[in-house]
């Protein structure tokens, strides 16, 4: 069913009980927004409850964190505590990848985040994920990086360690056991 990429009935029904539940529990990132209205609109965007499902399986575990009333949108970030477990070790984008000789990742980022339907975190969205918890106090997670600085090799990664948000640099091609990515999907 996944080369759809529309879940069954029953995976539905499972996985919208998995966001209602996460979303009861952290209140704290989505005052005054009320459930139903979300899970109707997953249910009329099956194509996006995929993409959120996709998230979920490789661990980022999906939350609501932003409602955009004029535009009657929601916006899911990866919520997890560290960056996600089935997106680690991988270099930062497609010509990053090709141009390793040797001892090439799995994948890169924007690969990946394409192929599941979602968005790569950019640095003010990644400090705005801080201010509901603390996030990748053991991990990192690459962000959107500038074309200006991708142009030269690089690419931006953040995290958070003495209770601060760090932003650093890295050659694209570099990858990492403790580096993922968190993304974002509007809704």
């Amino acid at each position: 069913m996944a080369s759809k990429k529309i879940l069954t009935e029953k995976e539905t029904k499972e996985f919208l009980d998995v966001l209602q539940e996460r979303f009861e529990k952290n209140k704290n990132r989505h005052q005054n927004i009320d459930w139903n209205k979300i899970q109707e609109k997953l249910v009329k965007s099956l194509g996006k409850l995929w993409s959120l499902h996709q998230m979920e399986s490789s661990g980022g575990e999906p939350d609501v964190v932003k409602y955009d009333k004029e535009k009657d949108e929601f916006t899911f970030f990866d919520c997890s505590k560290e960056s996600p477990a089935g997106r680690r070790s991988f270099c930062y984008d497609r010509n990053a990848l090709d141009s390793r000789k040797q001892n090439k990742p799995a994948n890169d980022v924007s690969s990946a985040a394409s192929e599941m339907g979602i968005e790569i975190l950019n640095e003010e969205q990644y400090y705005f994920l801080q201010t509901l918890g603390e996030f990748d106090l053991k991990t990192s997670s690459w962000i959107k990086t500038p074309e200006n600085i991708r142009k030269l090799g690089g690419a931006l990664f953040c995290d958070r360690r003495y209770d601060t948000v760090f932003t650093y640099h890295n050659g694209a091609d570099s990858y990492y056991a403790a580096r993922g990515f968190r993304g974002f999907l509007v809704i």
